[in-house]
């Protein structure tokens, strides 16, 4: 697996496992890093990992807004927990990270829907991303405003 798709996983399971314990992305990502310098049978957490993890809280709240707004006839509390984290990781890649290509960063979300979730999710994941991939331009200017 490349060093990009393993830092994706695990950002992705820093944002699953806040999720869960209703902690912030923040609080997790610190956890796991420390976790990661005392034991060293944990990986170490990848510059790419922080970057996808931090930059997402950052965005956070216009990420479940869009998430909202376009995922039709879903409730963002009623959506799967994978499914909800895959999509809020490939978001926040896909609109404000310019250094990853739209068709990286939608095809790793289904990667980990594919892994991670339903046999329906990956069909999901990859029509939100794609929504927001066709919008993207408007999103990121109504997200500057």
């Amino acid at each position: 697996m490349a060093a990009r798709s393993k830092a994706r996983k695990r950002a992705f399971q820093i944002l699953f496992e806040a999720d869960q314990r209703g902690a912030s992305v923040q609080e997790v990502l610190a956890d796991q890093v420390r976790l990661a310098r005392s034991d060293d049978r944990q990986p170490p957490v990848s510059d790419f990992t922080m970057q996808l993890v931090e930059g997402y809280a950052t965005q956070v709240a216009r990420i479940d807004e869009l998430i909202h707004t376009y995922a039709v006839d879903w409730d963002l509390d009623r959506m799967p927990v994978a499914d909800r984290n895959i999509v809020r990781l490939g978001a926040y890649e896909l609109i404000w990270e310019d250094g990853t290509p739209d068709a990286v960063a939608i095809d790793e979300a289904v990667q980990l829907a594919k892994e991670f979730s339903t046999d329906e999710s990956p069909n999901f994941v990859n029509g939100l991303l794609a929504r927001f991939k066709d919008l993207k331009p408007r999103l990121r200017r109504d997200a500057d405003v």
